[in-house]
């Protein structure tokens, strides 16, 4: 027997019983007559005590244990003379009578504790190393609570989970696809796929009526910290169905999950129009957690002979709280030069300051009277001790350029509260985007999103600007400037899809290669139907306050897209490539 608890399960209603532990030694103290080991596995940490009076040998034996070595010890449980109160076993101890070393350690290469002198790269090589810290063995855990708490509900719901294929057809819609070349089928390739898209809706089809699923997917893009090549997703359909039954379930979910895994209650999700969140915030998906809410200021700051405003077709702006008399010239000179950086590309940034004393001070104050300035600062509903911030130009430029100010003025002044949730549904996307490089239409969502009921007639019949103003049945989820899922009512009826593929760029003979399954299937009776899909990684970090998805992957790949550890991608044999038909490779090499 290995052991007869875990390093976590022993408190003081055990002393005085004999028990067997096993696992990775934490850290050793030699005290003289007396040594300490901290053992250590996934449950927790229990102190183990040798006393060279009573055993010698033994103690020298614990005296060359390195760090993370593993081993076995069996002895009696003791109530702890110098306890540990931010240890659950920290009242007690194991006098140890017997140790047994399992495996020796080499020296790790970097610390495995919370906090750790490990690099990203090196603990990525490492990463069965960098496993064993708690910081990334917890998140792990709450991963897989996490899906184990989703299943139970959507169990709970009616919904069905079904696994659906992995080597799929290659479509040009979307990001770009991972290819994999057929043996059997010489210069043909499967596809890894994007979603199951087509392959869910085709479940309704089939009668499956609610569908679910927590499945890989990749796409084969440029990486960041929210991103990886190969992501989770929490993919559900459901048939016969309007979009308010698909945001009451899910919405029903995402409380379940935030109720029993951070005891957290959420009250109900407002809902808001795409329209109105980049109207408001810049964005399709804002940070509910702080004001600072866009001021349109066309008719207060336009025809007063400065230039930069009467040549912009929108001057907006939004107003900080209380920076006024804290925030210096050489601190508003580097906010200038933040918002100037390439990612965000504004030309410069316009302050009106509302001191404490009632000064006003301003970098456009030589175009405007102290008295113009007040007005605009009341019309914003600016008090004293607040700032106003105003950027100009092109409406869509204008806005993303305001909405990272925005977030940048909420991560410095602590806006972002840990722990505060503020989720929503934002919903009536557009259907289509016109790419003037392109002179095509491209999908906001995918192509097989349903415009809203209202505009289908439009859609069928109407001229090309009238295209541009279609609203989709679709919606996404928000907590705290993240998306964390989207979906949409689907199309469900072949003329309608064959006229979006048409849209889209697609010959009639394109969309039937691409998608004639699809388009098939929907003259055997096809129920009206529509899903959502969640960023399961997202979700994961979201929920614990955090930026990066990497930390809640078991092996992750870095930036790159490589996993280090594996070293993987890497070239294959070359009677492999032979095998694939792919014998250029070799000869481009």
């Amino acid at each position: 027997m290995y052991r007869s608890h875990n390093c976590g399960a022993l408190r003081i209603d055990h002393v005085g019983q004999e028990v067997t532990l096993s696992g990775w030694v934490q850290i050793g103290r030699d005290l003289g007559g007396m040594t300490f080991v901290d053992l250590r596995d996934r449950y927790g940490i229990t102190q183990l005590a040798f006393n060279m009076d009573d055993n010698a040998d033994l103690c020298e034996q614990a005296r060359k244990l390195g760090r993370e070595f593993v081993i076995k010890v069996t002895g009696i449980v003791n109530e702890r003379q110098s306890k540990n109160a931010n240890r659950p076993t920290g009242d007690i101890e194991i006098k140890v009578s017997h140790l047994e070393v399992l495996n020796a350690s080499k020296t790790p290469p970097f610390t495995i504790e919370n906090e750790t002198d490990g690099g990203d790269d090196i603990r990525m090589k490492y990463r069965y190393l960098d496993i064993r810290r708690n910081p990334v063995k917890e998140n792990l855990i709450f991963r897989s609570n996490l899906a184990i708490e989703t299943r139970k509900y959507l169990a709970g719901e009616g919904f069905i989970e079904v696994e659906t294929p992995n080597l799929i057809k290659s479509t040009p819609e979307g990001a770009r696809d991972f290819v994999v070349p057929s043996r059997m089928n010489a210069n043909q390739f499967y596809a890894l796929p994007q979603s199951p898209q087509t392959f869910k809706q085709l479940l309704m089809v089939a009668g499956m009526d609610k569908y679910f699923q927590i499945v890989k997917c990749f796409r084969d893009e440029d990486l960041r910290a929210d991103r990886q090549p190969e992501f989770t997703q929490i993919d559900c359909e459901m048939a016969f169905v309007t979009r308010e039954d698909v945001l009451n379930t899910f919405e029903g979910l995402t409380k379940h999950l935030f109720s029993t895994v951070k005891n957290i209650t959420l009250d109900d999700f407002p809902k808001m129009s795409y329209d109105e969140a980049m109207r408001r915030f810049g964005s399709d998906k804002p940070d509910l957690r702080f004001d600072m809410e866009f001021i349109y200021l066309n008719e207060q700051l336009k025809g007063k002979d400065f230039v930069v405003f009467d040549g912009a077709e929108n001057i907006i702006g939004i107003v900080v709280k209380g920076i006024a008399d804290e925030y210096s010239n050489k601190d508003l000179k580097k906010l200038t030069e933040w918002v100037q950086r390439p990612q965000i590309g504004a030309k410069g940034l316009v302050y009106v300051k509302h001191h404490a004393d009632d000064t006003i001070k301003s970098t456009i104050g030589k175009f405007f009277s102290e008295e113009e300035l007040r007005s605009v600062l009341s019309h914003c509903g600016a008090e004293k001790g607040d700032t106003l911030f105003v950027l100009c130009g092109e409406t869509e430029k204008t806005r993303k350029q305001l909405n990272e100010l925005r977030l940048e003025m909420g991560r410095r002044l602590g806006l972002m509260k840990e722990g505060d949730f503020k989720p929503l549904w934002v919903i009536d996307f557009p259907l289509l985007e016109w790419d003037e490089e392109s002179e095509r239409f491209h999908a906001m969502h995918h192509p097989f999103t349903s415009p809203k009921a209202e505009d289908e007639e439009r859609m069928l019949n109407g001229d090309h600007e009238t295209m541009k103003s279609l609203r989709a049945d679709a919606y996404d989820l928000v907590i705290n400037g993240s998306e964390i899922g989207g979906g949409s009512i689907r199309i469900h009826d072949r003329e309608l899809q064959s006229k979006n593929l048409d849209l889209l760029g697609f010959s009639k003979e394109e969309a039937e290669a691409q998608f004639g399954f699809l388009l098939g299937a929907f003259e055997y009776g096809a129920p009206p139907h529509g899903g959502i899909a969640f960023g399961f990684d997202r979700l994961c970090a979201v929920l614990n306050g955090q930026s990066s998805i990497r930390d809640f992957i078991a092996f992750p790949k870095n930036n790159q897209g490589r996993d280090i550890m594996i070293d993987a991608p890497s070239p294959i044999d070359d009677e492999q490539l032979t095998e694939l038909r792919l014998d250029l490779v070799k000869q481009e090499e």
